[in-house]
C-alpha cells in the first residue's frame, strides 16, 4: 500500500499534472469571458443587424413533443449558431495566444545562443577549441 501511495503521489504532484490542472482552470475561466463576450457583445450586433433578432430565440424549431413541465420540445438551431461563434472567438484568441507565446520562446532562444566555444581547423576539419593558436591534431598553425 506504502508503494502504491507513492506512485500516486509522484503522479498527482508531476509538473505536466500541475500544468494540467492550472490549464483546465484558466481554460473554465476563459470560456466564462468568451461566452460572455458572445452574449453580450456579438449577439446585440447581430440582433441589430438582423432588426432585433436574438440568436439563442431564433429558429426554434418544434419536435411535437410535449415536456413533462409543460413546454414544447424544440430544436435550437439559433443556440447552436451561437454555440459556434463562441468556439470560433474562443479558437481565435487561443490561437493568437499560443502564437505570441511561441514568438516569445523562438526570441527567447535566440537570446540564450552562446557564443560558439570550438571551430574546425582549416587543414584537417577537426573542431578545436576556438582560442587554439595550433591544432592538436595536425599541428598546424593557426592564423587568426
Amino acid at each position: 500500500m506504502k508503494k502504491f501511495m507513492k506512485e500516486f503521489k509522484e503522479f498527482a504532484l508531476k509538473g505536466s499534472m500541475i500544468d494540467l490542472a492550472v490549464g483546465m482552470i484558466i481554460g473554465a475561466a476563459f470560456t466564462a469571458v468568451v461566452n460572455s463576450l458572445v452574449t453580450n457583445l456579438f449577439n446585440p450586433i447581430i440582433a441589430l443587424v438582423t432588426g432585433g433578432v436574438d440568436l439563442n430565440e431564433l429558429w426554434k424549431i418544434p419536435v411535437g413533443a410535449v415536456l413533462e413541465d409543460g413546454t414544447q420540445a424544440t430544436i435550437n438551431i439559433g443556440a447552436f449558431i451561437s454555440s459556434v461563434i463562441n468556439f470560433v472567438i474562443m479558437a481565435l484568441v487561443i490561437f493568437m495566444i499560443v502564437k505570441a507565446v511561441n514568438k516569445a520562446r523562438t526570441l527567447k532562444k535566440k537570446e540564450e545562443e552562446a557564443a560558439p566555444t570550438t571551430k574546425k581547423c582549416p587543414f584537417c576539419q577537426s573542431e578545436i577549441p576556438i582560442e587554439a593558436t595550433r591544432c592538436p591534431h595536425c599541428t598546424s598553425q593557426l592564423s587568426e
